[in-house]
């Protein structure tokens, strides 16, 4: 024991590694449902290690944090933004709304229970749950000039309140969101959704993602067909609710170009692409018509692809209205994904579309080539990074950031890791319309996400750990009480505020909630309880203006308590 003590603190990366090792390994292990998650587990196994008395460079965090904290903005810019444009604004006023209760509640009860700011810091980032608010509030208390003493006490309790209402402010959130408040509320979340299905034209069958089998068969026209005599554009009307298209036409032995309006004769052979129950439906006498392999018309490429929504003119559409467009035709839409966790949203024909979604598309290798051209580009863009353009973002930002500005005796700065947060968001937001620089694949982005994250959790517990003990012991079990009721009371009052006067739909309110409380995990036990992905819609918005604010809230709490 004494040579590892030894080994650890000669060479304290080790240190470092050695309890993301544990961290991810515990944190992934669950029982029955619940799991600590990598960055409690990693905190745990530092604060552990911590107890060798290892001494860790403050660069290491600083250096990870603001890679992290990059990531956090790059992978929410385009959801700000739109956030804060016309038809986000309510879930986004909202969003901040929820975000000052989170602020509120945890500094009164902070107060009440007497927490120097230390405490206070971690006892927020716990119960909010939102670990980076930890690395501004530290940076803002760097700059209160503090008497050193003063400085390291504060930093050493950090952890303790984090770790000890981190639990509960992930499992009470999600208990709370899933289970408590629909009964306090009365609402049904499953007949809510249905009914916001109803209402924008929608049915369980789309909303859920049960697509049939793209088919493509060819029929020759007989005269008892209904078909015959109709343009193509009224053949395609007797679908109103199913994606049913003509793909090609041969007409007197002749493949032909078709447009909307060339009319079907009896002897032509039409080529019919979809859903095949549908169509079949349509050519239901035999007598009326043959079907027939014409392998000219058949014999046509079928590509699915994923396509960057970039353009300007597609921004802020629902589907209803790009449906009617002729531009849609032969376009199957399979999935839309939104938001730095990749949310499924619901394929509804009221939804929209904005910049940096990413819509699964499939059909004849024609028709997605010409619409992809009018959303943007197809995301296939490879593994490599944009490494100049990730650095110099940082660089930027942190610059900005290490301005400080005094009113008086308070310093006032945006910190460098508040800087690089914004810089993270901008930068963003620029490339989800010039997305030919500044490509981050996402397995990048997650790991500065998560190792990010975790090597400054892991270089805060390591610094920590000699005193973590004394600290818990100070605090004391109220401190996990208070949690609960600070973890509590801003999801209540956000869930009457969204209800009563913003009046959001009850299939989306639980949705915007979790999304102004950045709980992913919520969110999926939300879902799983309304039997549907509707809430997500409330999610992405509120997700990427809640944890903006949350992360800032770290330094702006010791500017209120300073």
């Amino acid at each position: 024991m004494n040579w590892l003590k030894t080994t650890l603190q000669i060479y304290p990366e080790i240190a470092v590694f050695l309890s993301l090792a544990i961290g991810y390994w515990v944190g992934n292990k669950t029982f029955k449902g619940f799991s600590l998650g990598a960055v409690t587990a990693t905190l745990l196994a530092a604060v552990v290690i911590g107890q060798f008395d290892i001494t860790l460079s403050s660069n290491v965090k600083s250096i990870f944090f603001l890679m992290f904290l990059f990531a956090v903005g790059y992978g929410i810019g385009p959801q700000f933004v739109q956030g804060i444009a016309k038809d986000g604004l309510p879930q986004a006023l909202f969003a901040v709304v929820a975000c000052l209760f989170s602020l509120l509640f945890p500094i009164l009860c902070a107060k009440i229970a007497g927490y120097d700011l230390g405490a206070t810091a971690g006892f927020f980032a716990g119960t909010q749950t939102i670990s980076a608010s930890m690395g501004l509030a530290t940076d803002a208390i760097v700059h209160l000039d503090l008497p050193a003493e003063e400085s390291k006490k504060m930093f050493s309790v950090i952890p303790v309140a984090y770790a000890v209402t981190y639990i509960f402010g992930t499992v009470g959130s999600a208990i709370v969101l899933a289970q408590i408040i629909p009964k306090l509320l009365r609402i049904d979340l499953e007949a809510a959704c249905k009914d916001y299905m109803a209402k924008n034209g929608g049915t369980t069958e789309n909303a859920r993602g049960e697509w049939h089998t793209y088919a493509l068969r060819s029929y020759k026209l007989t005269e008892k067909n209904r078909a015959v005599g109709m343009t193509i554009h009224e053949f395609e009307a007797q679908f109103p609710h199913r994606k049913v298209f003509v793909e090609g036409l041969r007409h007197e032995g002749k493949v032909i170009d078709t447009d909307p309006n060339s009319k079907l004769s009896t002897g032509d052979i039409i080529a019919v692409g979809g859903e095949y129950d549908a169509f079949v439906e349509f050519f239901d006498h035999p007598d009326s018509f043959d079907e027939t392999q014409d392998s000219e018309l058949l014999n046509q490429p079928v590509l699915g692809v994923d396509v960057y929504v970039t353009s300007r003119g597609i921004n802020g559409k629902t589907l209803a209205e790009l449906g009617k467009t002729t531009s849609s035709h032969g376009i199957f839409l399979r999935k839309i994904k939104r938001g730095p966790k990749a949310i499924e949203i619901p394929i509804l024909p009221q939804t929209r579309l904005f910049r940096g979604d990413i819509l699964t598309l499939s059909g004849l290798t024609k028709d997605v080539e010409r619409v992809t051209k009018q959303l943007g580009v197809i995301d296939q863009r490879g593994n490599s990074m944009d490494v100049a353009f990730w650095a110099f973002a940082i660089v930027i930002g942190a610059l900005l950031g290490s301005l400080v500005f005094k009113i008086g005796n308070l310093p006032l700065t945006l910190s460098t890791a508040g800087g690089v947060l914004i810089a993270g968001l901008i930068f963003s937001w620029v490339r989800s319309f010039h997305p030919t620089f500044g490509w981050v694949p996402e397995p990048t982005v997650w790991f500065m996400n998560s190792v990010g994250l975790n090597v400054f959790i892991a270089a805060i517990g390591i610094s920590a750990g000699p005193n973590f003990v004394a600290g818990l012991k100070e605090l004391g079990f109220s401190l996990f009480l208070w949690g609960v009721v600070a973890t509590t009371l801003p999801l209540f009052f956000a869930a009457l505020v969204g209800k009563y006067v913003f009046k959001f739909h009850p299939a989306i309110l639980l949705g915007c909630c979790a999304g102004a409380r950045t709980t992913t995990a919520s969110l999926g036990m939300i879902n799983e309880k309304a039997k549907s992905n509707i809430p997500s819609l409330g999610y992405t918005i509120t997700y990427a203006v809640g944890n903006t604010l949350l992360t800032m809230w770290g330094l702006v709490l010791i500017l209120i308590l300073t």
